[in-house]
């Protein structure tokens, strides 16, 4: 059993479960429209467990997936299949056992969830191969985080509202926007590897402004998501709060410089969809 406990931390240390705040605000985001407030606990509950299980099965599949290629990279040489700390039949068990969590969270909600969750697991897991086949594959992972408010809306409502796409197309852009970023570090490891990331592609400098088009589309997005839900005042000036984080997040890193790129992406990031969700429930309340 502590065998079990320990290698159950080193594989939440691996898949970085605390990085889920990155679309959870975006899902409770849609719960809250849906709702129009807070919907019951149980809801909540069970959304909550389907997109912490969704994400550390897609997070833990990835790591068992890009062994080799993360022993081959300088970069990630240290993660825990690479450097021992765990088998990867140890992780694939892991992402089996959530990948069953999250279709069990899943048919807790409503029958639509239930059907959609394989078409879910597949978008995410799929991710991992991407880079493999297509140089936009950082789209994929955006769409992979993008589906999370699309799925909340569901989740309460048992239905698709086609407004609520526009959030996960921002959420895609925004998501895919930022793996561009990241990408740009494993250039050289990419190039000699034959891995079709963006950078690899069309080289840093060209990546960064395409990260930049990326969120640029994102925030011309949120305003037409804003228009399409009436916002009030503090919802217009959640949007404009997040373009400044947006702005600041690329002014600390440049093509030339990017020693300040896990502080962009990890934790703007998770300031980014905390802030937007603050404010679209301020607004509702106020509104109420």
């Amino acid at each position: 059993m502590p065998g079990i406990l320990s290698k159950t931390r080193t594989t939440l240390e691996m898949i970085k479960w605390e990085h889920s705040i990155f679309a959870l605000p975006f899902a409770f985001t849609a719960v809250l429209l849906a709702a129009r407030g807070l919907p019951g606990w149980r809801t909540v509950a069970w959304i909550l467990v389907a997109m912490v299980a969704a994400r550390s099965c897609a997070m833990a599949f990835n790591r068992w997936a890009d062994a080799e290629l993360d022993a081959a990279n300088p970069r990630t040489q240290t993660r825990a299949i690479p450097a021992g700390l765990l088998t990867r039949q140890f992780v694939l068990g892991f992402t089996v056992v959530t990948a069953l969590a999250f279709v069990a969270a899943s048919s807790q909600l409503n029958r639509l969830t239930l059907y959609l969750s394989p078409v879910v697991l597949l978008v995410l897991l799929g991710y991992s191969y991407m880079k493999r086949i297509t140089r936009w594959s950082h789209l994929v992972l955006g769409l992979a985080l993008g589906l999370a408010p699309s799925a909340a809306w569901i989740a309460v409502r048992g239905s698709l509202d086609a407004r609520i796409l526009v959030l996960t197309a921002a959420v895609t852009l925004w998501a895919g926007g930022f793996d561009v970023l990241y990408a740009c570090q494993d250039y050289e490891h990419d190039r000699i590897v034959g891995l079709r990331s963006l950078p690899q592609t069309i080289g840093v400098s060209s990546a960064f402004w395409a990260a930049r088009a990326m969120h640029l589309a994102m925030l011309g997005l949120l305003l037409w998501f804003g228009w399409l839900f009436h916002f009030g005042l503090a919802g217009w000036l959640g949007i404009g709060a997040v373009a400044l984080l947006l702005g600041y997040e690329h002014s600390i890193v440049s093509p030339r410089d990017l020693r300040r790129l896990n502080a962009a992406f990890f934790t703007m990031n998770g300031v980014i969809a905390m802030v937007f969700l603050a404010f679209v429930a301020t607004d509702l309340w106020l509104c109420q």
